[in-house]
């Protein structure tokens, strides 16, 4: 099996439901989910929004090949509400970024593996650091927590509840 960290990212409609569902639809799908970190909220990164986003990093262990993982992630964005403009980065109810594939490196026009972004932005790396720290970046030959302490982005990035943001 291959072990893949996914990415959960989104701002608009019910997230956590979103979410839950995004889990189920990737257990279905992809393969079992055997990690799931807290959740995080943080502002819009890249562009500007009015809403927050939440996000949240899964370990899923899948028979899927990289390029088909992608697709049928995609899928799942779809089906799940997602609309896409090329090259446009905006609010949206769920994005999926796959973040490592084993420890596979791959880099062509339509997918890039490990994330290209992934160690310069704190929202992906703080859940992502809560559940494999001593992951190594195949490219840069450190660990994610040596990558988050080393990480310039400022942005602010909390741990959420839930149950009580939910109610609130």
């Amino acid at each position: 099996m291959n072990k893949v960290f996914l990415l959960l990212g989104g701002n608009q409609g019910n997230v956590f439901e979103t979410f839950s569902l995004a889990r189920h639809k990737i257990s279905e799908k992809v393969g079992p989910v055997s990690l799931a970190s807290s959740f995080y909220q943080s502002e819009a990164w890249g562009f500007e929004s009015d809403h927050l986003f939440l996000n949240q990093v899964l370990l899923a262990e899948t028979l899927l090949e990289p390029v088909e993982l992608l697709q049928t992630l995609l899928e799942i964005e779809t089906s799940l509400g997602r609309t896409r403009l090329a090259g446009v980065m905006e609010s949206r109810s769920i994005d999926i970024d796959i973040l490592f594939y084993n420890q596979q490196v791959i880099i062509n026009p339509g997918l890039e593996i490990p994330h290209p972004r992934l160690h310069l932005r704190r929202f992906t790396l703080l859940p992502l650091a809560e559940i494999a720290p001593d992951m190594v970046h195949p490219l840069m030959g450190k660990t994610v927590a040596e990558i988050l302490y080393s990480c310039n982005d400022n942005q602010a990035v909390h741990k959420v509840n839930p149950a009580v943001d939910q109610a609130g």
